[in-house]
């Protein structure tokens, strides 16, 4: 019998209708396979179980839905009503949310079975999964030169792109504010996609970055990394920034025929110091586009240079906003001090880890009387800036092809003591946060070491469809293998 833990989204949705295995056979074949990466941070397999036994049962009388007993992650940065949700932090370790998120509703109302709650960056700030108050995420990816070696996952979302890379899942939600589901796709060799923002409501999210934060999801396949999309997408009024743009199938745009479009190759994206294998792999993918029928063109995006630096400014100061309702008064970790000011102080000194600290401190400073001006009004008229580039070389593209890092994986430690080189990682993300374009990632090859490289696709505003389409060649073309490769299984 087929691994079902192999299985596709699409794939094992045949099985089910066609009766040929059961919802209950298949979240059972996940609970059973262990998480030796310290993947998920709370399991609710017995729940699990019991969603299940509810799919068996639609299956049987014919009523079932979209994503009936498909097994699911969550990040722990999504509210589940009755579920412990942590944002993988100290200061909220007992908190239990009494309702649900949108998104997690919506994957609820579409039959999907939730396997737990997965490990990420503490509130989602890093690039690599080791900022978190329950310990580090691995890689399930093993370098076939140096084999003892632990790669990190990247971040922030290096649970949810573990447990779809290993296995764990069938398929996980993520958070995108940077680079934190489209990174760890990229490093894990799975499918990631960061819709436009406003697509999917932030209702129920745990806020970083709120003008710049936007859920995801992350698969094996762009088949079915687009079923989840249409699952979790659409207008939500409890949501003022979700929007009221038409919600397509997008299953329906993977025709496998991409015949004159144009596809943009900014130059800014070429950097000095770019390895060889990034490179060889961006040229490949716009070849495989090329013999496809695409149009590959020059573009030009001039403010690329500044969007790091703008996006360091924008989303500690927000997030020094966001976090500020952290004060051990109404809920999570409480500190006694002497005083009201000393109980916060003590409860946020014990309840943050120190990149959430560092963030909320940059933040505050950049905010401050004095530097309002100097930094954080600067930095929105940046990201005007940026915006303002991809509009313009939208005029003579239909879709941007960029690497998704500047590197694959690198093992634990490696940027720990240089604050500054880990957030270069997110320099071919950045961008589209700033200006709410939707990205995928999508696993094109593997590095000189045996691990995976993503290639990153960039759409317009509200053109998913594009993306899936053209990701849909990308994939077909590298006919990137993910399970069958080099996956760290246990003993």
């Amino acid at each position: 019998m087929t691994d079902l833990t192999h299985l596709t989204i699409a794939d094992a949705l045949k099985s089910l209708t066609a009766k040929e295995i059961t919802a209950t056979e298949l979240t059972q074949a996940h609970i059973d396979k262990p998480d030796i990466y310290n993947a998920y941070i709370t399991k609710t397999s017995e729940q699990a179980l019991e969603q299940a036994k509810e799919s068996d049962a639609r299956y049987q009388n014919g009523t079932a839905k979209a994503l009936d007993g498909i097994p699911l992650g969550i990040k722990d940065l999504f509210c589940t009503k009755g579920v412990r949700t942590t944002a993988a932090s100290k200061i909220l370790e007992n908190f239990v949310p009494p309702y649900e998120s949108t998104v997690t509703q919506k994957l609820l109302e579409s039959g999907s079975v939730f396997l737990g709650k997965t490990n990420l960056d503490e509130f989602g700030m890093g690039s690599s999964n080791t900022n978190s108050a329950y310990g580090k995420v691995i890689n399930p990816w093993r370098s076939s030169t140096t084999p003892n070696i632990e790669y990190v996952p990247g971040g922030s979302s290096g649970g949810s792109a573990t447990i779809v890379a290993s296995g764990l899942a069938m398929g996980a939600t993520g958070t995108d504010t940077g680079g934190s589901i489209r990174q760890p796709a990229g490093f894990c060799g799975i499918v990631g996609i960061k819709p436009t923002y406003g697509r999917c409501s932030r209702y129920g999210v745990i806020a970083y970055a709120s003008s710049l934060d936007q859920a995801g999801v992350f698969a094996r396949t762009v088949e079915d990394s687009a079923l989840l999309l249409h699952a979790i997408a659409g207008h939500d009024p409890k949501d003022s920034t979700s929007a009221t743009q038409p919600l397509p199938d997008f299953t329906k745009s993977l025709t496998g025929d991409i015949r004159g479009l144009k596809v943009g190759i900014p130059k800014e994206y070429r950097l000095k110091d770019m390895p060889e294998e990034i490179q060889k792999i961006w040229d490949q993918g716009a070849e495989w586009l090329k013999s496809a029928g695409a149009e590959i063109i020059d573009i030009s995006l001039p403010h690329t240079k500044s969007a790091l630096a703008a996006y360091y400014i924008i989303a500690p100061a927000e997030a020094s906003s966001n976090l500020a309702r952290y004060d051990g008064v109404r809920y999570g970790l409480r500190v006694e001090g002497k005083d009201l000011d000393d109980t916060y102080a003590k409860t946020r000194g014990a309840g943050f880890g120190d990149e959430v600290k560092r963030r909320i401190m940059t933040g505050t400073y950049v905010l401050s009387a004095g530097y309002y001006d100097a930094y954080y009004k600067k930095a929105q008229k940046v990201r005007r800036l940026i915006r303002d580039d991809f509009v313009s070389a939208y005029e003579q593209c239909d879709v941007i092809l960029t690497p998704t890092s500047p590197s694959g994986a690198f093992p634990i430690g490696e940027k720990e003591d240089d604050p500054i080189k880990m957030y270069l990682n997110d320099v071919f993300t950045v961008p589209i946060n700033i200006a709410g374009l939707p990205g995928i990632s999508v696993p094109a090859g593997l590095d000189t070491k045996g691990l995976p490289l993503g290639l990153q696709l960039i759409g317009k505003a509200w053109d998913e469809e594009t993306l899936f389409r053209t990701a849909d060649i990308i994939e077909k073309a590298a006919d990137f293998k993910g399970l069958t490769l080099n996956i760290r299984q246990a003993a």
